[in-house]
């Protein structure tokens, strides 16, 4: 009896060893800036975390990375010092929350020259934090630029957030239409709608043409956002909505988006084989793309 307790358990270990490092990258990204994405980035994050999941939230745009003001924490140590060898990955990693972990980025593009240099292979060791996660939110830089393209092309998974305002529509059918050469499936969050049926509108209305013009790609609508003063409240006192107000409409709709996206993912990941590996191959893949 005891022999078969300890084989169990060793069982139970070798299962979680080969789940090591089964990390599901999903970017958040935007056609144009100041569609909310970063907020939604990190009140998803958030969401999915209460969910039972571990998950990481890796700031990506570089430029503008300001996910430690969202969160509202204080981070003395981003990725570029990791690079430069000031310290380690996991020295930079900053528990936000029970299950929720910022990765920061930078706001300098100094990160940039670190593409074509080996410096990468030898300084991001294996972290101890990150390759146990079970998801790893990558917020990008809103637009086409090179970095956020190679960050979207190392994701398995891309959100598009948008808006309905008719030049965010048509940047955010610009990116849908960009990634089409890697991905072949998008989801997409409309967000600072009326209500739920404009959100449906806009979606249908980039859906329709989509399906015109790349028939090889398919949509997918996680949910809408509507407009609410609490989500500004809450981002200028530097706090999640989804954590002081929960109940709030638009913290409610995350936490259903956030169980959408959980079981799509998980979905789409039953007709796949998976060859997925820890952070720092996700960060060299990324870089090898600019």
């Amino acid at each position: 009896m005891a022999y078969n307790q300890a084989k169990k358990l060793d069982d139970l270990l070798d299962k979680r060893k080969c789940n090591k490092s089964n990390i599901k990258y999903i970017s958040v990204t935007s056609g144009k800036g100041g569609v909310g994405k970063s907020t939604i980035s990190a009140n998803l994050a958030y969401k999915l975390s209460k969910l039972g999941y571990k998950v990481g939230v890796f700031d990506a745009d570089i430029g503008l990375a300001n996910l430690d003001l969202i969160f509202g924490v204080k981070v003395e140590h981003s990725l570029l010092d990791v690079l430069k060898g000031y310290a380690s990955i996991d020295d930079i990693i900053h528990k936000v929350d029970q299950n929720l972990y910022l990765i920061p980025g930078d706001s300098g593009e100094e990160i940039l020259k670190y593409a074509q240099n080996n410096i990468v292979e030898s300084i991001i060791d294996k972290s101890s934090i990150l390759d146990t996660l079970d998801y790893l939110i990558i917020d990008t830089g809103a637009g086409i630029g090179a970095l956020n393209q190679a960050t979207l092309k190392a994701s398995e998974y891309i959100i598009v957030v948008t808006m309905p305002d008719p030049s965010a529509i048509t940047d955010a059918y610009t990116t849908i239409k960009i990634n089409a050469d890697s991905k072949s499936e998008i989801f997409m969050i409309i967000n600072m709608c009326k209500d739920q049926s404009e959100a449906k509108s806009v979606f249908s209305r980039i859906q329709t043409i989509a399906k015109k013009n790349i028939p090889t790609m398919n949509l997918k609508f996680l949910g809408g956002l509507e407009s609410n003063a609490a989500v500004n409240r809450a981002t200028r006192n530097r706090s999640l909505i989804a954590k002081v107000e929960p109940f709030n409409p638009v913290s409610v709709e995350l936490g259903d988006i956030a169980l959408r996206l959980h079981n799509e993912v998980n979905s789409l990941e039953q007709n796949m084989l998976s060859d997925r590996k820890g952070f720092n191959s996700f960060f060299r893949r990324m870089l090898s793309y600019i």
